[in-house]
């Protein structure tokens, strides 16, 4: 079985994160999850994507396709960890799991699609071949 490198990402509830019931709005977990697809590709070495457009015309990673279960209610003052993984590679997207935990809790699990992006000419993005540089980092 093949292992895939795991970069965590901690994240802070604050009382402007929950509902009226004190529990996080779902919407800022995809904000977080977002945060920690990004810092996964820090932590393996990828520069940031304003340095990846010039140099290889990638502009970042879009979300393209995501599945989410959710599992406990997080609250105000709760540390959670999202743990982050690259778990397939394709031609030209890649699937990124999440697994976010308070403690020994699992709070939710979620997959994404994601592509790498350039820029089309004549506006809009579209989707390239995952770069070899970038994969060999993540792996």
């Amino acid at each position: 079985m093949s292992t895939h490198k795991e970069i965590v990402y901690t994240a802070r509830v604050e009382f402007g994160d929950c509902d009226p019931a004190g529990i996080v709005w779902f919407p800022n977990f995809f904000r977080w999850i977002d945060a920690a697809s990004r810092h996964f590709f820090a932590g393996c070495g990828v520069p940031r994507w304003e340095e990846t457009t010039k140099t290889i015309g990638v502009i970042g990673t879009p979300l393209v396709d995501t599945h989410t279960r959710f599992v406990k209610a997080a609250s105000y003052g709760d540390t959670l960890e999202i743990a982050v993984r690259i778990t397939e590679w394709r031609d030209k997207s890649f699937v990124q799991t999440y697994r976010v935990t308070r403690g020994e809790d699992l709070i939710l699990e979620c997959e994404e699609v994601r592509i790498f992006a350039a820029k089309r000419e004549g506006g809009g993005i579209r989707a390239v071949p995952i770069p070899p540089s970038i994969r060999a980092l993540c792996e």
